[in-house]
């Protein structure tokens, strides 16, 4: 089978399309002959070993060799404990932590996956496992959002904030959308109330107040973010640098010990609510956003377009 491939940290360059053996799956997995996969900033991060912490799996080189966490296809071989799926069952999920779906074939566990509905493409299904959950769990697990709220989304054009933009109008919230000038007229166009062009201005400084931060970029201190936060308001950092996640942890930490303001770091469940949000995506009340797809012979220019910081919603793998 094709797979990319990659044996050390790096740029795209180090990224090889390779003819590999088709692995097959343990008594406990399913072979899934991959359909479409999707690029997260997570996979820039594990290619190139940066922030730190991830290479607690390969302090050197990477572990897994082969990236790619989110999965869509169709099961082509089930191990002899698996019950819950048989041969032809469409499904998707989130395989983080052994990767592999930037190739032809993965192996994946039982409790990873879940029967994609026919209402929803590959190409959908692909989008939905870290993306949109990390969307729903920071909006729904960390604040009962009460209608009228005001939710500010920083980041709010990529692949997690478009999904973000749209349950938060969902819940009945008040949104703002951050994000650079091309994305402007995309978050408005599914549900944003405000936009705000960070090139053109500061949202820390117009002196509006929100009831919850979701902070895709990490693009202003603690500080800063403690200012624009209503009284009893949450802040929540979902991506950033080390430096972000040192800050938020500490002085987040003493800040929402000391005040009513909480402000902390997004611990994302993987797979938790899938079903859920299979529901919204089936009932066109929540719809994936995809803004380019690329073939798997063409995964180190998905990176590459990954890395430009400039796209509207989600990069989709093609087969």
């Amino acid at each position: 089978m094709k797979a990319i491939f990659y044996e050390e940290y790096g740029s795209p360059d180090v990224l090889q399309l390779k003819e590999i053996q088709k692995p097959t799956p343990k008594e406990n997995e399913v072979l899934i002959k991959v359909c479409a996969a999707s690029l997260n900033a997570s996979d820039g991060e594990f290619l190139k070993g940066s922030p730190f912490y991830v290479r607690m799996w390969g302090l050197f080189k990477p572990k897994y060799k082969i990236p790619g966490s989110d999965v869509a296809g169709i099961v082509e071989a089930v191990g002899r404990k698996v019950k819950e799926f048989k041969v032809g069952d469409a499904v998707f999920g989130d395989i983080m932590y052994r990767w592999g779906s930037f190739a032809e074939y993965v192996c994946a566990s039982g409790n990873e996956l879940l029967i994609k509905p026919s209402e929803i493409t590959f190409e959908e299904a692909a989008t939905l496992p870290q993306a949109a959950l990390v969307a729903l769990q920071g909006l729904r697990d960390k604040i009962d959002i009460i209608p009228g709220q005001k939710v500010l989304i920083n980041g709010a054009g990529g692949g997690s904030g478009t999904f973000a933009i749209q349950i938060a109008k969902l819940f009945g919230a008040n949104v703002t959308g951050v994000d650079n000038t091309s994305k402007l007229e995309l978050m408005r166009s599914i549900g944003a109330d405000q936009v705000i062009d960070f090139t053109k201005e500061d949202f820390t400084k117009n002196g509006k107040h929100y009831d919850l931060i979701l902070d895709f970029v990490a693009s202003h201190s603690i500080f800063n973010y403690k200012i624009v936060l209503s009284t009893k308001g949450t802040y929540l950092m979902v991506g950033g640098s080390m430096s972000s996640i040192f800050q938020t942890l500490f002085f987040g930490g003493i800040i929402s010990l000391l005040s009513p303001k909480n402000m902390s770091i997004l611990g994302a469940v993987k797979n938790k609510d899938l079903d859920y949000l299979t529901e919204l995506v089936k009932s066109r009340k929540v719809v994936p956003i995809i803004d380019q797809r690329f073939p798997l012979s063409q995964v180190p220019d998905a990176f590459r377009y990954l890395e430009k910081g400039n796209i509207n919603g989600k990069i989709v793998i093609t087969m």
